[in-house]
């Protein structure tokens, strides 16, 4: 695993887009993407809930073609009816699939500190995923919007992508201390600098991660 990891890109929020070593394309998320960015190569197009910097039908159409495969929680399966794929999947928490150059396993997403208990509830069954792809057993954790919790902190993974900006997801602090539990080889954080948090939360976050793991910064505008 290349500790630069060119082949992972974050957009605004959480929108991701990686490339397996045989040319799998999943995004995850795609939210607020140029027209430079309209690819239409997604191979697999992951959603992790239903807000709207997450699902957002204009961007999954821009990296969306005839052959996507969409992926969701099953609690969203009216959310998703309207997006133009070529098969839809529905998953639920713990369960595993293998579909062509992907392998999935999905991880409950869900708050628990008080104050954000409202925002992503345990019971709304909103997903994390962890993906491998083209038989490459790098683990990738996208965490979704979350706070560390007992489903999600021994979650095994090579490299996790997690949100940082606080509000509606783990601060700086909460999402060092939730990867350092989590013991990647590297993170890429997430969640900060548009909507909410700031450019500062990533100095903070790096600062309290654990120096054993790599901490690569990856958010684009």
């Amino acid at each position: 695993m290349s500790t630069s990891l060119e082949n992972v890109r974050v957009y605004t929020q959480s929108a991701i887009r990686i490339e397996g070593p045989r040319g799998t394309v999943v995004y995850l998320d795609p939210f607020s993407l140029t027209d430079g960015e309209a690819a239409h190569d997604a191979d697999y197009v992951l959603i992790t809930h239903a807000h709207y910097d997450h699902l957002s039908p204009e961007d999954y159409a821009r990296v969306a073609g005839e052959k996507t495969v969409l992926v969701a929680p099953a609690s969203m399966a009216a959310d998703v009816a309207g997006l133009a794929a070529a098969e839809t999947r529905l998953m639920s928490a713990g369960e595993k699939i293998e579909l062509p150059g992907l392998a999935l396993e999905a991880v409950p997403a869900y708050n628990v500190e008080p104050e954000r208990l409202g925002m992503h509830p345990q019971a709304n069954g909103w997903l994390g995923y962890v993906l491998s792809l083209d038989g490459d057993p790098t683990r990738y954790y996208v965490s979704g919007d979350t706070d560390q919790n007992p489903d999600n902190e021994a979650v095994s993974c090579d490299v996790a992508l997690v949100p940082i900006g606080g509000t509606y997801t783990c601060d700086a602090r909460q999402a060092a201390a939730f990867v350092n539990a989590l013991r990647p080889r590297a993170v890429v954080p997430t969640h900060y600098g548009s909507i909410v948090g700031t450019y500062d939360d990533f100095d903070a976050f790096a600062a309290k991660v654990d120096p054993a793991i790599t901490v690569i910064r990856k958010l684009e505008h």
